[in-house]
């Protein structure tokens, strides 16, 4: 009998062999295939799933969405997890350095022929459906979830919630993190709007976890109208701030002297407060110990969140993107003491707020050196640096050709007791991180 995914591959006249034979040219060619970058909807992803027997997977499934946080809270889970011996599945979005960070079994990231065998069984499955960049990678994380046989998938909700394609799987229980403003031509320009997006990925019955303190009436409201059993920090569990650890709790249990994840990253204590509602939902099924959870904590380490790169001059790397995400960012800086001056490179997308995030930054910032980014979504540095000065922002402001240039000059002009903050988008700390990379080896 011919197996549906092959009756579709010859109907639509797919070779028999694979379309290519590496990572780069068949990502080149997801990026063109669809019409546009970003097209938001379930039915394309749906109907592939569907035709490859996705969309009801053997393993249980963790969906996180929310404005920032997201990566963090993911890699608290993955690690406290594996800690405890279960078989991982992480998918996340957007990479640093390789496309292959996006999917991981075990903590560790699939290979290029792994991606290409699951792209061709995409392919061959999509008929002439369409898809997106981003919906070829989220299936590729299901079937590869599948087939490693993983326990439990811990997926990251790309953008907003509701027709985002992690969608496609129903979640066994959802987190979400902060809200703020961002994305805002997809998700609307308002807390209330983007919330109710968010909780999208809400489910009768399934639990739900909330680690911003103070949700978004909209979030509250689509919970109860689904029947979404919802439990936000500080009013369901709540978290204690010491000097050099914390405590955590909720009304059946409690923990104290927790290690920081992260140090100066006040803001880390609410994803891992969040990250422990989540282990305290899924205990009967998932159990882990307290030395599990200690562990994972005090081992937390994400690239391009504060991130420190130690040197003559070091450099501090950070994705923040957008108003609140620098807010955190600021005030991590603030409570490292600097002798000297401190220099940012900037580079953002274009459908950011830049105004906003100049702002923000001004309050750490002695220099501005502005890169642009060209990926189609990048914004030029001179449309950054015209922002710069109608905020008034025209003293020690620099243009450079790309990030390596910038980090190049900077390393040759900033004096000892100085400091280089890299931020404003993934892409910026991503090339950041290549160019460290390769000026070490």
């Amino acid at each position: 009998m011919i197996s549906k995914i092959k009756l579709i591959s010859k109907l639509s006249g797919h070779p028999d062999k694979l379309r290519f034979n590496s990572l780069e040219k068949w990502l080149k060619w997801q990026e063109s295939l669809h019409f546009t970058a970003i097209e938001l909807g379930l039915e394309r992803c749906r109907r592939v799933a569907n035709n490859m027997g996705l969309l009801k997977p053997a393993y249980n499934v963790i969906s996180v969405a929310g404005t920032n946080g997201k990566g963090s809270s993911i890699t608290m889970l993955d690690k406290i997890l594996r800690n405890a011996d279960y078989k991982i599945g992480r998918y996340t979005s957007p990479h640093l350095l390789r496309y292959n960070e996006r999917i991981c079994i075990n903590g560790t990231e699939v290979s290029d022929s792994e991606l290409c065998e699951s792209f061709d069984r995409i392919d061959r499955a999509r008929g002439e459906i369409s898809l997106t960049y981003f919906e070829f990678g989220t299936l590729a994380a299901l079937d590869l979830f599948r087939q490693h046989k993983v326990e439990l998938a811990i997926l990251e909700v790309g953008l907003g919630g509701r027709l985002d394609a992690v969608n496609v799987l129903d979640a066994d229980i959802a987190l979400i993190t902060s809200i703020d403003i961002d994305h805002q031509q997809w998700l609307g320009d308002n807390r209330e709007s983007i919330a109710r997006e968010k909780a999208g990925i809400f489910r009768n019955k399934a639990p739900a976890i909330c680690s911003d303190n103070k949700p978004p009436q909209s979030l509250l409201d689509c919970a109860d109208a689904l029947g979404t059993p919802l439990s936000i920090l500080g009013r369901d569990y709540k978290l204690m701030m010491g000097i050099s650890d914390w405590s955590w709790e909720t009304k059946n249990i409690s923990f104290d002297k927790l290690p920081r994840p992260m140090q100066f990253c006040d803001f880390q204590l609410n994803n891992a407060a969040g990250v422990l509602m989540v282990l305290e939902k899924i205990k009967h099924d998932y159990p882990v110990t307290l030395e599990n959870i200690k562990e994972g904590l005090s081992s937390f380490r994400l690239n391009g969140r504060m991130q420190f790169i130690p040197g003559k001059i070091p450099k501090i790397l950070d994705v923040a993107h957008n108003s609140e995400s620098v807010r955190v960012l600021v005030k991590n800086i603030s409570k490292i003491r600097c002798l000297g001056q401190t220099h940012l490179v900037v580079g953002m997308l274009k459908d950011k707020d830049h105004s906003e995030v100049f702002k923000v930054l001004n309050n750490i910032a002695d220099s501005w050196n502005v890169i642009t980014l060209l990926e189609e979504r990048g914004s030029d540095a001179k449309r950054l640096i015209i922002e710069l000065k109608s905020l008034g922002i025209s003293k020690n402001v620099f243009e450079y050709k790309d990030v390596s240039d910038a980090l190049k000059q900077l390393d040759v002009l900033s004096m000892p007791g100085d400091r280089i903050i890299v931020t404003g988008s993934f892409l910026t700390v991503g090339a950041a991180l290549d160019y460290l990379n390769k000026d070490t080896a």
